[in-house]
Formats: structure tokens, C-alpha cells, sequence
């Protein structure tokens, strides 16, 4: 199959795709893989590195798009969406209960695409979310930290506090693998953690590893409402997979936060967690509400885009391999997980819980398939 990558376009993503090891991997199962020129510089892979592994360089986007199976990093974004076509394959990050445009763009254009956020195994996890999830979380503290500085518009606290003083309050919210990073992190910077899940089962695992250096509550609305009215830093980490995040924190609980008080919502990119919440780029990244500074970078491991991209393609490339390997319906109906990432078909929603955030109707994908 002919696999193609073009360069990222959003606001500072500096990640890429696919490694060359990624394209070398590819290649040796005998696919044909196009970069566009210049894709993988911002994350330290220049195209003498793709071309040593195979790939055939190309100047434009269009020739990028124009293989069969294109493969990316985040949604189509407005400038993209006249690439967009019937019988091509998409494969990056969609989440479309969070970008009805982009929802909307592939319906319209007929596109196969994947979403690597709701490609689930049997025991619930997202294998393809989880990298990211892990680089997101692990940054959210050392983001914090930095807002927290005075010269930086914070609460001039330095998370881990000092002999004789106080650290930071740090308020996790959910407890999956951005808010378990999140606040692991956090209590590494020798900060207070609260981590609040409504799963209880997942409260105890981390008790258990970290041995009360983590503070676990059952999360309800007074729960979190003491919580973040107490916090220095509140970190947003709740996930329905392929779904809108809930709101957890309401405008009225913000407006009751410390002045100066720094929010990072993670969960922007699934609409965010915390009702003042709206989605900043890496270039623009804060803003104030109600005397807080909230940080709402929808595409966070891109600034890390080196360490992302490595981290991405270790969990992709074996289901790009899949699919490229034995089409995308073979594929499917072989592997449920995969089944579940698909989010579009032929016009056809086929994702159930972004149908139900966006209102629309939705198709089985493995039917939808079977019917192309």
C-alpha cells in the first residue's frame, strides 16, 4: 500500500508521524511510503534520515495526501480539509466530539478515518492514546510549576515548597494515565497531590504504589468543589473515550479558586473538564478567568515533539502495518480493538460516542465496511 505523511500544520506541532525506523519497518513489508519534505525536522529527523530508510521525498502536501493511506498526528485541520477524499484512509488523532468541523469535513468528503483515541482492547485501554496521555500528564506539573512563578502572572509558589514551608497543593482529576502521570510527577516535585477519581479500583493501585506520598479521593461534586477551592494548581485529566469530556469543575468553583491560581486543563482536546475552559495553541498558550490562569493547549506533546514522535510511533506502527498490510476491512473485522477506532466510513459515522456528542446518527463500522 502507498502510506502518506505530510507535515503537520497546526499551530507549533512540531511532531511527526512516523520515525524513520517507522518507514524502514514499513518498507521491509514491502509498502511505499511518502514524506513530504521537511515533515520530521521539527521533531530532529531530517529527510536524509527518511530517505536512507526508503521513503520517497515529496515537495507538497497534496502528493502526501494524495496515497492511499495517509497517516498523521492531529485532526485535519480547516486548510486540509479540500484534501480530504472518497477511498482515501485516514490514521491520526480525530477526537471529533471536540471539532464538529472536522466531523463534518470527513462526512462530507466520504473518508475512511481511523481515530487513534478510540482503537480499545477488551480490558478498556486505549493503546494508542496512552503514549500521549503519558507525555501530556507527566508535562502538566512542570507546566504548572512554571505559571506559578510570579514573573509568570502565578500565585509566586514554588511546588515543592521549602524546609519549614508549605508546598504547592496540586488537584489531579481523574485518575487514567494522564492524571496517574500527572500527579506522580507532581509528587516527585515533592508538591501536595490530591488525586480524585470516581473509580475506586484505580484509587487503590495508586495507594498502593505510592504509599499515601499520593492523596486519593472518591470524586463527587463536593469533593471536588473543597479541592479546587483550596489548590494551587488544579490539573484537568478526565477522558470518555471518543466522547466529550464531562464538566467537573464549573465556572462557579473557579471563581472561588486562590487569585492567581493556575488550571492545566489536558482534557481540552476532548472539549476540556473545566467549564471557563477554551482551547489556546502553544504560541498563545494562557489566559485569566475570574483572577486563574488556565492553560488549555489542545496538542500539549507537541512542544516535546522529539520524545512524542518516538512515543507515537512505538504504539502506531503495528496497526498502520495492519492496516496497510491487509486493508482496512480485513483488518477490522481481525482485530475489535482496531474496529473501534474507526470513526468514519463512506459518509457514515461509525463511532457511538461521538455520534452521541455531536447528535447524529451513527453506523456499525464493521457493516460499513463490508458494505464499501
Amino acid at each position: 500500500m502507498l502510506v502518506g505523511v505530510p507535515a503537520e500544520i497546526k499551530t507549533a506541532e512540531n511532531r511527526v508521524a512516523m520515525t524513520p525506523d517507522g518507514v524502514r519497518e514499513l518498507m521491509a513489508h514491502g509498502h511505499e511510503v511518502l514524506i513530504q519534505t521537511g515533515a520530521g525536522t521539527g521533531s530532529a529527523f531530517g529527510d536524509a534520515a527518511y530517505a536512507a530508510a526508503g521513503a520517497t521525498l515529496v515537495p507538497t502536501a497534496e502528493q502526501a495526501w494524495a496515497a492511499e493511506l495517509i497517516v498523521k498526528v492531529k485532526e485535519p485541520q480547516p486548510e486540509e480539509f479540500a484534501l480530504l477524499r472518497p477511498g482515501a484512509l485516514l490514521f491520526t488523532y480525530l477526537h471529533l466530539a471536540a471539532y464538529p468541523d472536522v466531523a463534518k469535513a470527513l462526512l462530507e468528503a466520504g473518508t475512511t478515518a481511523l481515530a487513534y483515541e478510540t482503537v480499545q482492547l477488551t480490558d478498556g485501554s486505549l493503546p494508542l492514546l496512552a503514549p500521549m496521555s503519558e507525555v501530556a500528564g507527566r508535562m502538566a506539573p512542570q507546566i504548572g510549576a512554571h505559571l506559578l512563578e510570579h514573573h509568570n502572572g502565578g500565585r509566586g509558589v514554588l511546588l515543592g515548597g521549602a524546609p519549614g514551608v508549605r508546598p504547592a497543593r496540586v488537584v489531579v482529576l481523574g485518575a487514567g494515565n494522564v492524571g496517574w502521570n500527572a500527579a506522580w510527577i507532581a509528587q516527585g516535585m515533592e508538591a501536595e497531590v490530591l488525586l480524585l477519581d470516581k473509580n475506586l479500583d484505580r484509587l487503590r493501585v495508586v495507594d498502593q504504589i505510592h504509599k499515601g506520598r499520593i492523596m486519593t479521593l472518591a470524586s463527587n461534586t463536593g469533593a471536588v468543589e473543597r479541592a479546587v477551592r483550596e489548590a494551587d494548581l488544579v490539573i484537568g485529566a478526565v477522558l470518555v473515550a471518543g466522547g466529550r469530556a464531562p464538566t467537573v469543575v464549573t465556572e462557579a468553583m473557579v471563581a472561588n479558586m486562590q487569585p492567581r491560581a493556575v488550571i492545566v486543563d489536558v482534557a481540552v482536546d476532548q472539549g476540556g473538564c473545566v467549564e471557563t475552559t477554551r482551547e489556546t495553541t502553544h504560541t498563545n498558550p494562557v489566559y485569566e478567568v475570574h483572577g486563574v490562569l488556565h492553560y488549555a493547549v489542545g496538542n500539549m506533546p507537541g512542544a516535546v515533539p522529539h520524545t512524542s514522535t518516538y512515543a507515537l510511533t512505538n504504539a502506531t506502527l503495528p496497526y498502520v502495518l495492519d492496516v496497510a498490510s491487509l486493508g482496512v476491512r480485513a483488518a477490522v473485522e481481525r482485530d475489535p480493538a482496531l474496529a473501534r477506532g474507526v470513526a468514519t466510513v463512506a459518509g457514515q459515522l461509525t463511532n457511538a460516542a461521538a455520534a452521541e456528542a455531536l447528535g447524529l446518527d451513527h453506523s456499525d463500522p464493521v457493516v460499513a465496511l463490508a458494505a464499501t
